[in-house]
């Protein structure tokens, strides 16, 4: 189909040669067609919703009413703009063919999920990613995978723990937005009472700067271990107690079963006694 369209327009231009014009800008003319042809027809596609600038590598999907990461986005890309969409959740395979990508911005969707993985295909040569402005709330390094780029967190419920703890001390964070990684609720320390008895309170540090709290000496993967210690403590004493409690009424019940079988011994009647040869002479004299 290629080579007839091509042919066609040879032919056209021949026509065009043999009116008086130079031969030249004849095979000029067939090269160009012939190369714009293979071009039109081997250039990559661009995801609906999306605009393709090629010369750059720049794939724009802002404000396309997205729900899901789009299919197609071309190998080539080197900056993926995915903001402003109702984006919830990335998938662990959604950028493993994206080996250029050096920019990837995903702030304002509703992302409040990260498959195990979902950022570890990402290549070395990324060097931004905007994750702001989500609804995220717990993550970990498993997730980020070795990522060094630059990373923007700020404006997420984040739920302070051990793991995101880990999380912030591995990722190359951006200086200016550090400051907003807020606790919207944290793990609770030893003394702030029973974790199972009030499951709906945000901890002591809510509301208050991640970072600053690290700064200041906090610490809860520490917070997470003296917990795990308590608990564990709780549970031994449990068992011993139940243990006790089974002992004194495996005794009792002992007990009562000896007593019951004395009491049945008494009730039983005496053996009569039976006359005997010396009894009987006593008795004749």
């Amino acid at each position: 189909m290629c080579s007839a369209w091509y042919e066609e327009k040879c032919s056209a231009i021949a026509d065009g040669k043999r009116r008086g014009k130079g031969s030249d800008l004849y095979s000029c003319l067939c090269v160009w067609l012939y190369f714009s042809t293979l071009w039109g027809h081997a250039a990559p596609q661009c995801p609906a919703s999306c605009h393709c600038s090629w010369d750059t590598g720049t794939v724009l999907c802002s404000d396309a009413e997205l729900r899901a990461i789009p299919e197609g986005i071309p190998p080539e890309t080197v900056s993926l703009h995915l903001e402003r969409n109702y984006i919830r959740e990335i998938p662990e395979s959604a950028f493993s063919h994206l080996v250029h990508l050096r920019d990837l911005y995903l702030s304002h969707n509703r992302i409040d999920s990260l498959a195990t993985g979902a950022l570890r295909h990402l290549g070395p040569e990324l060097r931004m990613l905007d994750l702001s402005h989500n609804h995220l709330r717990h993550a970990s390094r498993e997730e980020f995978g070795s990522t060094r780029a630059k990373t923007r967190l700020y404006h997420n419920p984040w739920h302070c723990d051990c793991a995101l703890q880990e999380l912030m001390e591995t990722l190359n964070l951006e200086p200016e937005t550090v400051n907003g990684i807020i606790c919207e609720s944290s793990v609770r320390g030893v003394g702030e009472g029973s974790r199972w008895e009030d499951p709906g309170s945000h901890g002591e540090h809510t509301g208050q700067s991640l970072v600053k709290l690290l700064d200041s000496g906090v610490n809860f993967c520490s917070l997470q271990r003296k917990t795990t210690d308590v608990a564990m403590l709780v549970t031994m004493f449990v068992w011993f107690f139940m243990v006790i409690v089974y002992v004194v009424y495996y005794v009792r019940q002992n007990q009562a079963e000896a007593r019951r079988h004395l009491e049945y011994l008494k009730s039983l009647p005496s053996p009569r006694k039976t006359p005997t040869e010396t009894d009987t002479l006593s008795t004749g004299f």
